[in-house]
């Protein structure tokens, strides 16, 4: 067992529960609007990188 979750088992897991893609950028945008550091920080988490991170809240915007 690794001690990192990677974002690819993190979206096999949501795929697993139902989420499409669509349902993957509606969470993003929530937590975007709800909590925008938290946003940074769980993204920082799933180790990407700060070029990856701002494209993904700025989509979530």
């Amino acid at each position: 067992m690794n001690a990192k979750v990677t974002v690819e088992e993190w979206v096999t897991r949501f795929k697993a529960i139902g989420l499409d893609q669509a349902a993957m950028e509606k969470w993003h945008r929530l937590l975007e609007q709800e909590n925008p550091v938290g946003h940074q920080s769980f993204l920082e988490w799933l180790g990407l990188s700060a070029e990856k991170i701002s494209d993904i809240r700025t989509k979530s915007a």
